[in-house]
């Protein structure tokens, strides 16, 4: 049994005259009926958890999600047809990277949990709505997905939840693991792994995301005004500096203000496929950052280590706390 899990997005979504663009319309049933390879795949049940654009899904809609995928896991949900072989969730693509992220590190991973969503809406020539969920269903019931976790299955490729990151705005391959690879395929219907599961690793459990961390580029000349503002409100901090994690030396005495009070500060790099390696000495240099006390974020996107360390300071543990790559 595959339990389809619809969220809203763009998959949900088709041209309105009067709203003047696109809004969520399809509630589950339709888009079943839009996929008419789907009942062929395996057994389903429906459920319309919501129509929601992404980017409407903040900390507290985003953990009743989570909270609703872990009791359908564990089958608290009381549904009469008994345990679950995988989950697929329908999802808006503008924040898919970060729904992955907290499913795929707060959930038990032995039940395999898709996300999905489309580029292009059902009133567009060529809508990959109906690929992406017949695939999703396919991944959710191959055997080979058990113990993966959350993973996101778009235009026929498989990444692991926490490594998936959107790298284009309107591709229909949109989706890339900038920090790793592509765990597996879908061709001509079949899934083809790529990649052996992971060993197991146990998730942090957090009660809730209840933490605030905020994400700040550094730009030219930055003098750590807008690394200033979010201070007395939040705790702890991303930064998003160049290359191999290097920024302006006038932002360092705002850096030192959210370190002197023990509040956390992680370095990413804004280059999509490298990481922070910390060799430059100079003032602002990675290697004195560092020094003085700032994270690296290791093998994330700048989303991806705000995940991490919002994920973490909920659970009250260290960034990183049980990861093997950092």
């Amino acid at each position: 049994m595959i339990h389809l899990l619809f969220t809203g997005g763009t998959i949900s979504m088709q041209r309105d005259l009067a709203a003047g663009g696109n809004i969520p319309t399809h509630g589950g049933e339709a888009l079943v009926g839009f996929a008419p390879e789907l009942p062929r795949v395996a057994p389903f049940r429906i459920e319309d958890w919501g129509r929601f654009p992404a980017c409407h899904l903040g900390p507290d809609a985003l953990w009743r999600l989570r909270e609703r995928v872990r009791a359908i896991q564990t089958g608290e949900d009381g549904a009469s047809e008994g345990p679950v072989q995988g989950i697929v969730i329908t999802h808006g693509t503008d924040t898919i990277e970060e729904t992955a992220y907290i499913l795929g590190r707060t959930l038990d991973p032995e039940v395999p949990v898709i996300i999905t969503g489309a580029m292009r809406t059902s009133s567009d020539r060529g809508w990959d709505g109906p690929r992406n969920l017949t695939d999703s269903a396919r991944v959710a019931a191959d055997p080979g997905s058990r113990g993966r976790g959350a993973m996101v299955v778009f235009a026929g490729k498989i990444f692991a939840g926490m490594e998936a990151a959107t790298t284009r705005a309107t591709s229909l391959d949109a989706f890339e693991a900038p920090h790793g690879a592509p765990l597996g395929r879908i061709v001509e219907g079949r899934v083809e792994w790529l990649a052996a599961p992971p060993p197991a690793r146990p998730p942090l459990r957090p009660p809730g995301l209840t933490a605030r961390v905020a994400l700040v580029p550094m730009v030219v000349g930055d003098q750590g005004e807008l690394l200033d503002f979010p201070r007395a409100t939040h705790d702890g901090v991303v930064l998003m500096a160049f290359g191999s994690g290097n920024l302006p030396p006038g932002a360092l005495p705002a850096i030192r203000r959210w370190l002197g009070e023990r509040k956390p500060v992680v370095l990413a790099s804004r280059c999509t496929y490298d990481q922070v390696t910390p060799i430059y000495a100079f003032p602002g240099g990675g290697a004195t950052l560092v020094r003085e006390g700032v994270i690296p974020a290791g093998p994330r996107t700048a989303s991806q280590a705000r995940m991490e360390l919002l994920i973490a300071l909920s659970a009250g543990v260290g960034y990183g706390e049980g990861l093997r790559t950092e």
